[in-house]
């Protein structure tokens, strides 16, 4: 697990053994995970656990704010998108 950015009280990570498509996992306190390509380009929340309703907007905004950072950290770890 990589730490990727800490931002408002959460941690954006990546699993080094995960799976595209590139998503990332943001932990508060509690937890979800965000496709960063959704359709359409804009990320997509897939799920979320135990986090509170201030958490999800924003885990959203944050990965929506850092996507092209995150998308040059996902692509050392499991390749081009492409």
């Amino acid at each position: 697990m990589v730490t990727v950015v800490r931002a408002y009280g959460l941690h954006i990570v990546i699993f080094v053994d995960d799976h595209r498509p590139a998503h990332f996992h943001v932990f508060g306190d509690g937890q979800a995970k965000i496709d960063l390509l959704g359709p359409g380009g804009p990320p997509v929340l897939l799920w979320s656990e135990n986090m509170t309703k201030a958490e999800v907007p924003r885990a959203m905004r944050t990965v929506t704010e850092q996507q092209s950072l995150l998308l040059q950290q996902w692509e050392p770890i499991h390749g081009r998108l492409d």
